[in-house]
C-alpha cells in the first residue's frame, strides 16, 4: 500500500499549475498504465477541483484514458453543458452514465452481525457491496477515484471508498448505508472520519475491492480570505492513509466551531449546483448543530425546482414529507414503498429539524403549497433576496436592518456547530 502524495495545511494554497504538476508527479510514480478509468464526482461537487484533475489525467494519459464514470449515486446525469462546465474539453464520448438501479454488480456482502453491531442493535440486515459493472468488466489497469474530502451528513467525511461503493453503488447498498447513518444519528456522524457507516464501507473495501487497481486522488478545499475558494490540500494514495490525512486537514479547514448557538442563519444555494431539496438540504445538515432551539434557518434557493432528482424519490418525499424521525420510522414500518427506498427515508430524517428549529425555504420554482406540504415553512424568494442579498453578505455574522444573522454562501463547503452540541 502506498501514499504517493500528502501535501497541505490550513494556510496552503495550491494553484492550478501546481495541482497539475503534483498530479503528474504522482502518476509518474505509478509506472506505465495502458487502460485508465477516472471516477470523479458530479456537478454537485463542482468546487472540488475534481473536474480540473480529471482534465489533467486526460492530458497525461491521452488515448489511454478509456472512460470517465461520474459517481452519480442517486443524482441525475450531467447535461452536456454541465460536463463542459465541470470537465472542460475532456471528450464527452468518454463519459458513462451510472444508473444506480440497473448498472451494478454485487461483489460481496457485509454480514448482518456486523451491521447489528455498528447500529447498536437497531438494524438486522446485511449490506451488499455493489459497484458499477464497468469497473469490473472494463479491463482497466488503473482506476483513479477523484474527489473532495469534506464533512458529510451520511458518512461523516466524504470520499475515499464512498466514491466507489456509494457513488457507483447500487440501490440496496445506497439505501441501507443511508438508513444506517440516519438511525445511528446524523449529528453523531458529521465531521467524524470514523463512524458506523464508514466502518461498513471499510469492511467492504478491505475485503472486496483489494483486487482492483484503485488510486484515490483527494482534495481539501476551503474559503480564501477574500471569500473565494482555495485548495488547501492534495492527497494521493491507494489505501485509507490518504483519506485519513485529508480528513484531518478538512476538519481544520471546513469545520467552524461556534462559541454560541445561532438564532438565525441564512444559507444561499448556488443555482449552478442546487436544483432539488435532495441536494439543497445540505443547508439543513451542515448548520443544524450550530442552531439554537427555536432558531430560524432561511434557505435562498433560486434554482430549486423539485424535491428528489429521482422521480420515485421525489414522489416519496411529496408523500411522506420531512416530519422527523418518529414519523419517518413509523411510515417505514407501515408502508412498503418507503421501506423499499430506505435512502429516501434517511433523507427525510436528515432534512427534518425534529421540531427544534424552523426551516424556511425560498425556492425559485416550487410553490408555497408544495413546500408547506412536506413540512417546511415558505417565503417568497424575491422578497427575501431583497432583504438578504447574497452579493452584500459575507460568510459569517452580518447585521441586516439591526438584526444579526449568520450567512453561509455555500453549505457544501463546510460544517458549522455550536461547541457544546458537537462535543455532546
Amino acid at each position: 500500500m502506498s501514499l504517493y502524495l500528502a501535501l497541505g495545511g490550513p494556510a496552503t494554497e495550491i494553484s492550478s499549475t501546481e495541482l497539475k504538476s503534483l498530479l503528474f508527479e504522482s502518476l509518474d510514480k505509478l509506472g506505465e498504465r495502458r487502460r485508465v478509468l477516472v471516477i470523479p464526482p458530479d456537478i454537485t461537487r463542482l468546487h472540488s477541483r475534481a473536474g480540473e484533475l480529471t482534465r489533467y489525467a486526460w492530458e497525461y494519459y491521452g488515448e489511454r484514458l478509456a472512460a470517465v464514470l461520474p459517481a452519480l449515486g442517486t443524482h441525475a446525469p450531467l447535461s452536456n453543458e454541465q460536463l463542459t462546465r465541470m470537465f472542460g474539453d475532456v471528450p464527452q464520448h468518454l463519459f458513462h452514465i451510472h444508473n444506480w438501479r440497473t448498472d451494478i454488480e454485487t461483489i460481496g456482502e457485509v454480514p448482518s452481525e456486523f451491521i447489528e453491531q455498528q447500529s447498536e442493535g437497531k438494524l438486522h440486515f446485511s449490506w451488499p457491496a455493489q459497484v458499477n459493472r464497468l469497473i469490473l468488466q472494463g479491463g482497466y489497469d488503473l482506476i483513479l477515484s477523484v474527489g473532495q474530502v469534506v464533512p458529510h451528513e451520511v458518512i461523516g467525511m466524504a470520499n475515499y471508498n464512498k466514491n466507489i461503493l456509494i457513488g457507483t453503488g447500487g440501490r440496496e447498498g445506497i439505501n441501507r448505508s443511508h438508513y444506517l447513518g440516519a438511525v445511528y444519528g446524523m449529528e453523531r456522524i458529521m465531521g467524524r472520519a470514523d463512524n458506523p457507516v464508514r466502518r461498513v464501507l471499510n469492511y467492504a473495501s478491505d475485503r472486496f475491492l483489494r483486487s482492483l487497481p484503485i488510486v484515490y486522488v483527494q482534495t481539501v478545499v476551503g474559503r480564501a480570505p477574500d471569500g473565494g475558494l482555495a485548495t488547501r490540500g492534495l492527497f494521493i494514495g491507494d489505501d485509507v492513509e490518504c483519506f485519513r490525512r485529508a480528513a484531518e486537514l478538512s476538519l481544520k479547514v471546513n469545520f467552524e466551531m461556534l462559541d454560541e448557538p445561532l438564532r438565525k442563519a441564512v444559507v444561499y444555494l448556488d443555482p449552478h449546483e442546487f436544483h432539488s431539496t435532495w441536494l439543497g438540504n445540505k443547508a439543513v445538515y451542515r448548520t443544524r448543530m450550530a442552531l439554537a432551539d427555536g432558531a430560524e434557518l432561511i434557505i435562498l434557493a433560486p434554482a430549486v425546482k423539485e424535491f428528489g432528482e429521482d422521480r420515485t424519490i421525489d414522489a416519496l418525499i411529496r408523500k411522506y414529507g420531512y416530519f422527523g424521525t418518529p414519523a419517518t420510522l413509523d411510515a417505514v414500518a407501515k408502508n412498503a414503498d418507503l421501506a423499499a427506498d430506505l435512502s429516501a427515508a434517511a433523507h427525510l430524517i436528515h432534512g427534518s429539524s425534529e421540531g427544534r428549529f424552523t426551516i424556511t425555504w425560498c425556492p425559485g420554482h416550487l410553490t408555497r403549497e408544495e413546500i408547506e406540504g412536506v413540512g417546511f415553512a415558505y417565503a417568497d424568494l424575491n422578497e427575501t433576496l431583497r432583504r438578504y442579498d447574497p452579493e452584500k453578505l459575507r460568510d459569517g455574522f452580518n447585521t441586516v436592518g439591526g438584526e444579526e444573522i449568520f450567512f453561509v454562501a455555500n453549505p457544501g463547503l463546510g460544517l458549522w456547530a455550536h461547541r457544546d452540541r458537537f462535543l455532546n
